[in-house]
């Protein structure tokens, strides 16, 4: 399977609470639901929707799990809302108990095994293991080398600090710009992937 890890993202790099004001407000954030006013159905809609297609399964990190465990259930009947569902999804979690594990199709995988287990799914055969959001998650497999696909959805926006999922460890990371779209709200659907380096 390829990691491939999809984010909402400003133009200072910031993913943080891109879908409503209580979402993650960690630090002081104020900017939660920023993500709305560029979001478009075609382009960055179609992007997101793609990306689902094309996953086999969903790894999220606990804080984004619980978020999406918390709106997608209940939107059942739409045929978006009836995938997310009912893919097999991942959250990495030292705190979630099994029985708190409400959304259907979960399986959580222990912090402290996280990067033995996820090179585990990464190595079984199928599509795509899709990460949403979840910052923490993607910045350490950014930084492990782990990730095959990097889809930002680059929106027009300056926050001026949040969470972000770039390594900050001065290790040096190529990637090949394969696509780059441009919505009508200005949003850059750009897809990289990773190089090997020499």
């Amino acid at each position: 399977m390829r990691i491939v890890i999809s984010e909402f993202m400003s133009l200072d790099g910031v993913v943080q609470a891109p879908g409503g004001p209580d979402e993650d407000t960690d630090g002081g954030f104020t900017h939660g639901g920023w993500s709305h006013p560029f979001f478009d159905p075609e382009v960055v809609g179609g992007a997101f929707d793609a990306a689902l297609t094309n996953a086999d399964a969903l790894l999220f990190g606990r804080r984004t799990w619980q978020t999406m465990a918390a709106a997608w259930p209940e939107r059942a009947g739409d045929p978006f809302a009836d995938r997310m569902n009912a893919i097999p999804k991942y959250v990495v979690s030292s705190s979630l108990g099994e029985d708190r594990l409400t959304w259907v199709n979960t399986r959580r995988i222990p912090g402290d095994e996280a990067l033995v287990r996820i090179a585990e799914l990464r190595a079984k055969e199928g599509r795509d293991l899709l990460v949403m959001g979840s910052p923490t998650l993607a910045r350490t497999l950014l930084e492990e080398g782990m990730v095959d696909e990097l889809r930002l959805m680059i929106m027009p926006v300056l926050l001026g600090g949040g969470k972000t999922v770039f390594p900050a460890g001065g290790t040096r990371h190529t990637l090949e710009l394969v696509s780059a779209v441009t919505s009508p709200t200005g949003t850059q659907v750009c897809t990289y992937r990773a190089v090997t380096e020499k």
